[in-house]
């Protein structure tokens, strides 16, 4: 129990310096993650990951970075004796964008994620299609990547791995607001949604510190991935892949980092 302990407070301390690097206007960097980036990087062909650090010094991270993401995350990493993650998401009127890399929808303020005790405020959250993150090299269909922001200007992901099974409303309604040809262009709805809607009841998660997972790759996230995954529709799969046939970065290497496992 103790070395449980003395992982999660060497883990999360190191996170949270790393963190505290990012910028207290994060949430308007964030939100204005859908405008077109000047230099122009993509999912395959000398715009792909393998590329992303030659197309800009900005993204020179994606190479040197010893703290990227996504990774493959091993089931069977360190139980830890970690807090339990306390979820307050209220309803948010649904803006939908397509920033040309993904379909992003920015959220109301007053949302909140709770991770060791800091409160984390949910900025925006975007889909990836298949998923980034593996589980024992094993990829999904989709992964959903909810942003969160404090008050110091370090940020959290939750990743939800999306699996193939029953439709989910609250996806539905965000799918039937997607602007197909308006890229960069906030199309707001007279739709109410509650991300709450998107998580599994389960919240046990897989947790380290890694990296944006597009460019400039910044290695100042705390990952928080979920170990259960939620059933979306076959049909609502395919709706995103024929926007987005693939928009995942390939798996990076763990290195040194510590890879913890929450357990009730």
């Amino acid at each position: 129990m103790r070395r449980r302990k003395l992982l999660r407070n060497l883990t999360w301390s190191g996170i949270g310096f790393a963190a505290t690097t990012a910028s207290l206007s994060f949430r308007a960097s964030v939100l204005a993650s859908n405008k077109t980036s000047k230099v122009h990087w993509g999912y395959i062909g000398e715009e792909g990951p393998g590329n992303w650090a030659k197309l800009s010094p900005e993204f020179s991270s994606c190479k040197s970075g010893r703290s990227q993401s996504p990774i493959n995350i091993d089931s069977s990493a360190i139980g830890a004796d970690l807090p339990e993650l306390e979820v307050n998401y209220g309803n948010s009127p649904l803006k939908v964008i397509n920033n040309g890399h993904t379909i992003q929808v920015n959220y109301e303020p007053g949302s909140f994620l709770t991770v060791d005790g800091e409160s984390y405020e949910l900025v925006q959250f975007h889909f990836h299609h298949p998923s980034e993150h593996k589980i024992d090299n094993e990829s999904f269909p989709m992964e959903l990547h909810l942003v969160h922001q404090n008050h110091q200007g370090a940020f959290a992901v939750l990743g939800v791995l999306l699996k193939q099974g029953e439709e989910n409303k609250t996806l539905e309604s965000i799918w039937k607001a997607i602007p197909n040809t308006q890229r960069g262009k906030e199309i707001s709805s007279d739709v109410t949604i509650n991300a709450t809607n998107l998580l599994p009841t389960d919240l046990n998660s897989y947790r380290y510190h890694g990296s944006l997972t597009t460019p400039p790759c910044s290695e100042n996230v705390h990952w928080i991935v979920l170990q259960k995954p939620v059933e979306v529709s076959n049909l609502q799969v395919q709706t995103f892949a024929e926007l987005f046939p693939m928009n995942a970065r390939p798996v990076q290497s763990l290195n040194r980092r510590f890879l913890l496992r929450s357990q009730s």
